[in-house]
């Protein structure tokens, strides 16, 4: 009974904290950029598809990032750009060549809907470790942690995630699925990461998300990702979003 005790309170001694998962998983090794052309299928609930094809290039953790619409023909030219600030609003804007005008993404408008997708402007920004409470709600025999993520005062759509993280080398944790919540705390979208290693760093090459309430789904791919290209960060400005790379 007295080894029993021992292993008990040595094992708690040493379990691991929500915070502490939450910086384990920030601190997975990442490219200094990436380059990827991508799909993005979206699937309404009448079962519907459209298919867009985009190019994307991003940098710092993906904190500064443009996307460029390449497919359909009506949404070719449609780009956007993200820099991510830590002590002021994201700068968020859109390159609209139909219209010849940018359009800046408020932080009011965040929950908004990233081009008809499931995705969320907020959906396409890193959270701020600060900003958020954490708890590991549970523990599974397949080794996976179930961490609790719940806004502290941050405006957000979301009230809490529910993120399904593991250990894949010593060390590097990685998502594989997040329940995000709604205000009222009803499900609202479930996420399905799929993580591909390459080099020495593991890059998430499809994410599908499903939107509960709306009985929708957004399934992105990346297809041809390019690492550390030395993408100088005068590149991430409104004009290039007018400009296609090739």
């Amino acid at each position: 009974m007295k080894l029993l005790i021992i292993f008990i309170l040595f094992k708690n001694l040493f379990a691991m904290t929500g915070i502490e998962l939450a910086n384990l998983l920030d601190e997975r090794p990442k490219p200094n950029d990436v380059k990827s052309i991508n799909t993005m299928v979206l699937i309404n609930k009448d079962k519907k598809k459209k298919t867009l094809e985009l190019i994307s290039m991003s940098k710092d953790d993906s904190k500064k990032q443009m996307i460029w619409f390449l497919k359909p023909r009506k949404d070719k030219g449609i780009s956007f750009l993200k820099i991510e600030k830590e002590d002021e609003d994201d700068f968020m804007t859109m390159w609209l060549p139909g219209f010849s005008r940018f359009r800046r993404i408020k932080a009011s408008q965040k929950s908004d809907s990233f081009m008809g997708s499931d995705l969320s402007f907020e959906d396409l920004t890193n959270r701020i470790i600060e900003d958020y409470n954490y708890k590991i709600i549970k523990t599974d025999e397949n080794g996976f942690y179930f961490l609790e993520s719940t806004p502290k005062e941050i405006e957000s759509e979301y009230s809490k995630h529910i993120t399904k993280i593991k250990e894949v080398e010593d060390g590097i944790f990685i998502v594989y699925e997040e329940d995000s919540f709604d205000k009222e705390n009803n499900l609202l979208k479930n996420k399905i990461f799929n993580f591909k290693k390459i080099e020495s760093y593991y890059v998430m090459n499809e994410l599908m998300v499903k939107n509960v309430q709306k009985q929708s789904s957004t399934l992105l791919t990346l297809n041809e990702i390019k690492l550390n290209n030395e993408f100088e960060d005068k590149k991430f400005i409104q004009r290039s979003l007018k400009l296609i790379p090739k």
